[in-house]
């Protein structure tokens, strides 16, 4: 890591999606443990406590959208991009706790204002690259992708004030495994590289960080890693709302948190979707403070 100094932001969103309990998943990663890990391992460690995020009725949809609980995830997005901005410019790393993946909105808000050329990537089950006419749900979720590159609703897009946030060319997304239609279609439309299951399984994670690695090495300034738990295998994290069989398993995430250390790549990142009362024990919260510890540069020997 470039900074010695590392702030946890939690961000209690369960409105993003329909599951109740992931707004605990910030509680859950801080119970096992992160940041006396991240102390243990030599960082100044401030927790900057949570982005507030009203509690309110769930609106099935927005009155003018098909879009599920608009106005609050807007809200809480606009105070998430403005405590990371705040956070980069205190020349600390901030580390994001979800909540689910409707949150990547505004932390790639607030990450972006400080990188004119941001890589991302995209460590995820899914695409998160639908819109409210592509979504099967109307959850929002399933969108930050797209809202950062600019597509999608304006409440959403101009979080920070400003869009896009991201440029297709810059993202990788590893471990898709569960892609909607209209998904698919705007990742060939807009050139987004992608590897699936498929690529992990036949060249192995570790030539998949290898070619993630060296790719944004040469075309960006700093490096977001937007970290889905349900990446991971069910059988391994089993605490998320959307989980997919044949994720990657728990030594192939170390390896590719491990290999993103040793590139001094990363500058920004967020783990995301545990939700403690989908959990066992705490076992996905646990694995997410792991694979923590691994990308700020925890090792065996």
């Amino acid at each position: 890591m470039k900074r010695k100094s590392v702030s946890i932001i939690g961000v209690p969103m369960d409105l993003g999606q329909t599951r109740r309990g992931v707004d605990m998943g910030p509680s859950a990663i801080r119970y096992a443990g992160v940041k006396e890990c991240l102390v243990k391992l030599g960082y100044s460690v401030y927790d900057e406590g949570n982005i507030k995020v009203e509690i309110q009725e769930r609106t099935i949809l927005d009155q003018k959208t098909s879009l599920k609980n608009l106005t609050a995830v807007a809200e809480g997005n606009e105070r998430l991009a403005h405590k990371v901005e705040e956070v980069i410019s205190q020349r600390r790393f901030p580390l994001v706790l979800g909540g689910d993946h409707s949150i990547a909105i505004g932390t790639l808000a607030g990450v972006a204002k400080h990188s004119q050329n941001l890589g991302v990537i995209w460590y995820d089950a899914h695409g998160d690259l639908n819109t409210a006419e592509t979504s099967p749900s109307g959850n929002i979720h399933g969108m930050p992708l797209a809202v950062s590159l600019g597509i999608g609703h304006p409440a959403l897009t101009n979080i920070g004030g400003y869009a896009p946030k991201i440029k297709p060319e810059n993202i990788v997304i590893i471990g898709a495994r569960d892609l909607d239609t209209g998904e698919r279609k705007l990742i060939k439309e807009k050139g987004i590289k992608v590897y699936t299951m498929h690529e992990i399984d036949r060249i192995g994670m570790t030539n998949v960080m290898k070619e993630t690695i060296d790719y944004l090495k040469e075309r960006t300034e700093h490096v977001h890693l937007s970290l889905d738990m349900d990446g991971l295998d069910p059988t391994e994290a089993p605490g998320v709302g959307t989980p997919v069989a044949g994720g990657i398993s728990y030594r192939e995430s170390h390896l590719a948190m491990e290999m993103l250390e040793e590139s001094k790549l990363i500058t920004s990142a967020e783990f995301v979707e545990v939700n403690p009362i989908l959990d066992e024990k705490n076992k996905t919260g646990a694995a997410a403070v792991a694979l923590i510890s691994s990308l700020f540069g925890e090792k065996l020997l």
